[in-house]
């Protein structure tokens, strides 16, 4: 089924049906060496899913994606760009229209950014900001649990036993089957690890930026270290924020993100990175994929990477993500690097 057949059928029935056939093509991975497996793409609501954004087209989005298999859907308290809308939309197609598929999926959601008033909730590592942004996370969703909670990012004002106690509190309470932490340091990581193997803290998911352009995660040695704990990665902006797909090839399209100079700056587009592009679009043309498709498969090419996470502003986006190979050969591996290192 492609997107625009998934399209007409969600315009011509407001009762969603998911696809009988979105198990068929999906690659699930394990996430580490826990028992937990995950659609090696996950859906993000980073962007395109908050106050400002188009409620059906979020809907669209979420239906294509369970469509393709994709099972883990991926959000966190502060998106919005008001803190709390883009969960409170998720939570509403939840309730509405995906109720009786919750046991299909994977939610996860995390605290760790500002995400209300006060000193509570200007985002830390602290107990009581944690079990509370989770409490508020459960109730903007709908939900009773997550099955993946996660710390987002690193708080040096806090003791690392302070926050792997909380989250243990959490999975206790039932609030969230697994743990994960997110933009963690090596060193940081590795503290973490420690603390909570020896709290018995189901810790599963590492969330770090990762990508063909984006290789810190190799370079520092935390690829690696997760993997000798048994600990999977879940890449994000693995297509570098719409850079490693076509729409850059040709100058800055005024409808990018990039023309908005904001989070993705208009210096970043170097002559120096368009040859890159162009020389790994080549590639791509090569192997029969987009420079979208081999840049996620890519980030997916061994079991390290349980899980790469897509953002996308309409249908199509997806359907088209979900086309992945996944296969390199040792020359097509060298020739990346070769271009991009």
């Amino acid at each position: 089924m492609d997107a625009r057949e998934i399209w007409q059928l969600i315009r011509n029935n407001d009762n969603y049906n998911p696809s009988d056939e979105r198990y068929a093509t999906m690659e699930y991975r394990r996430a580490g060496r826990s028992g937990l497996e995950l659609s090696a793409l996950s859906f993000g609501m980073w962007h395109n899913f908050g106050s400002l954004d188009n409620y059906e087209n979020m809907r669209s989005m979420v239906f294509t994606a369970f469509d393709c298999g994709i099972t883990v859907f991926d959000i966190a308290n502060n998106y919005g760009p008001a803190a709390g809308s883009a969960e409170r939309n998720f939570g509403s197609i939840l309730a509405h229209d995906l109720k009786a598929y919750r046991d299909e999926m994977i939610i996860t959601t995390k605290a760790g950014y500002g995400a209300w008033r006060g000193p509570y909730g200007k985002g830390t590592g602290g107990r009581k900001h944690l079990i509370a942004s989770l409490d508020r996370s459960l109730k903007n969703l709908g939900l009773d649990y997550v099955d993946i909670f996660y710390h987002h990012r690193p708080d040096p004002n806090t003791p690392i036993e302070e926050t792997c106690s909380a989250m243990k509190s959490i999975v206790d309470s039932g609030k969230a089957l697994y743990i994960g932490i997110s933009n963690y340091s090596k060193e940081q990581a590795e503290e973490a690890f420690r603390c909570f193997k020896e709290m018995k803290v189901p810790l599963v998911m590492l969330q770090m930026p990762y990508s063909i352009l984006n290789r810190d995660v190799e370079k520092s040695g935390l690829k690696a270290l997760a993997r000798e704990n048994g600990i999977a990665l879940t890449a994000y902006s693995p297509l570098s924020q719409g850079l490693l797909t076509d729409r850059y090839l040709h100058g800055i399209p005024e409808d990018s993100r990039m023309n908005k100079d904001k989070d993705l700056k208009k210096a970043t587009l170097t002559e120096e990175l368009v040859r890159k592009l162009e020389a790994l679009n080549e590639l791509a043309g090569e192997r029969g994929q987009t420079l979208a498709e081999m840049a996620l498969s890519w980030t997916l090419k061994d079991g390290d990477v349980a899980s790469a996470i897509i953002g996308a502003s309409r249908p199509a986006q997806i359907v088209a993500d979900a086309k992945l190979n996944t296969a390199f050969t040792a020359e097509e591996l060298a020739r990346i690097d070769e271009i991009t290192l």
